[in-house]
């Protein structure tokens, strides 16, 4: 499985209320795991984004989904693979 993390403003013109928001959230997990998306975690963030998004996948095409369902919701996102700094560190080792 390979890790992703998704940078989300919620810009979209669904989205007026904090409770549309929370609608939005429950939809998208349950989406997640009808496309075997295994969300990790979630974060919201003050600064330039709104949420961070961390989910695992088996491949480029399982994220493109995940991204994609994300932006189903009208959320604005920046996804890019991310590895565990113990495993960066072993690669670096092997250098």
């Amino acid at each position: 499985m390979t890790t992703y993390a998704s940078l989300v403003d919620a810009t979209g013109e669904d989205i007026q209320t904090v409770q549309e928001l929370a609608v939005i959230w429950g939809e998208l997990q349950n989406e997640f795991n009808e496309r075997h998306v295994e969300l990790i975690d979630s974060y919201a963030m003050l600064g330039t984004h709104d949420f961070l998004i961390i989910f695992e996948v088996p491949d480029g095409e399982g994220a493109t989904k995940a991204a994609l369902t994300l932006r189903e919701h009208g959320l604005s996102t920046h996804t890019m693979e991310i590895q565990n700094t113990d495993d960066f560190a072993s690669i670096v080792d092997e250098i």
